[in-house]
């Protein structure tokens, strides 16, 4: 069920006001449309034994919290907001599967680990045949890990980000979104999006265009690609290289503070 303008902004007002359940409802109707967009595009092909639905589940889950949270007196637009939340929905529960074979694991591992050492001892993210005669693996392999790994932890600026303690983890996707989103604490919720924004303004040019087309502005990996000129593969090369530099990063700085 599509609302007019008019009635969209009556349904908005009428739940965050007056808590009306009935406009909450029409309100999910109403944008459930962005659950199937979303869901079609992160996912194109369907790990075995899943099924579209299990996808669209997730998504509503999103949609729902996104609907829940949302503050209309901010300045950014809800479709932003919802879609972020639903990729981090649909994209959590991928994770909870571990629908990625164990053999395919361990070598994402492995690239993760050698990512790491070699940017450690040089000071930049390693290149393809870098990675490739330290893994011993052909450079070609290589380059289809790096797709995969993308594809895998497109998600992975969590992995950025610390627990403030241990159990409830910060997700970067509501700190983008949402500045006014639970983080534990607010002072220190501040402070970390401080430096991950400090972070960002660090990485080259390139790794940040990817990292703000791709998390702020809902781009495929394909179509930040077509922005750039490059291909889907070097997109997710990209990104994986800035996630080093950012996860680097925050270390750094989490060393100083405890220093």
């Amino acid at each position: 069920m599509f609302l007019s303008p008019e009635q969209l902004q009556k349904a908005w007002v009428d739940f965050k006001v007056y808590k009306n359940p009935t406009a909450r409802v029409d309100l999910i109707n109403h944008y459930s449309y962005l659950v199937k967009i979303t869901s079609g595009r992160l996912v194109t092909s369907l790990p075995g034994g899943m099924e579209r639905d299990d996808l669209i589940g997730a998504g509503v889950i999103g949609l729902v919290k996104s609907v829940d949270q949302f503050d209309p007196t901010r300045d950014v637009k809800f479709e932003t907001y919802a879609i972020a939340l639903i990729r981090g929905a649909i994209l959590e529960m991928l994770r909870d599967e571990d629908w990625v074979p164990r053999s395919i694991r361990e070598k994402l591992k492995l690239l993760d680990r050698t990512n790491l050492a070699l940017e450690t001892e040089y000071g930049r993210p390693p290149t393809d045949r870098e990675l490739s005669e330290r893994m011993g693996l052909p450079e070609s392999d290589v380059a289809e890990l790096q797709v995969r790994a993308g594809r895998t932890n497109v998600y992975s600026l969590d992995d950025v980000l610390p627990s403030s303690d241990g159990e409830d983890h910060i997700h970067f996707v509501e700190m983008i979104v949402d500045e006014n989103a639970n983080l534990g604490a607010e002072v220190e919720g501040r402070e970390i999006r401080r430096i991950l924004a400090a972070g960002v303004d660090h990485l080259p040019e390139r790794e940040r265009l990817v990292v703000a087309l791709y998390y702020f502005e809902g781009l495929t990996f394909k179509e930040i690609g077509g922005v750039l000129g490059v291909s889907e593969s070097r997109v997710y090369q990209l990104h994986t290289q800035a996630m080093g530099r950012l996860r680097n990063f925050m270390r750094e700085h989490e060393a100083m503070n405890v220093a």
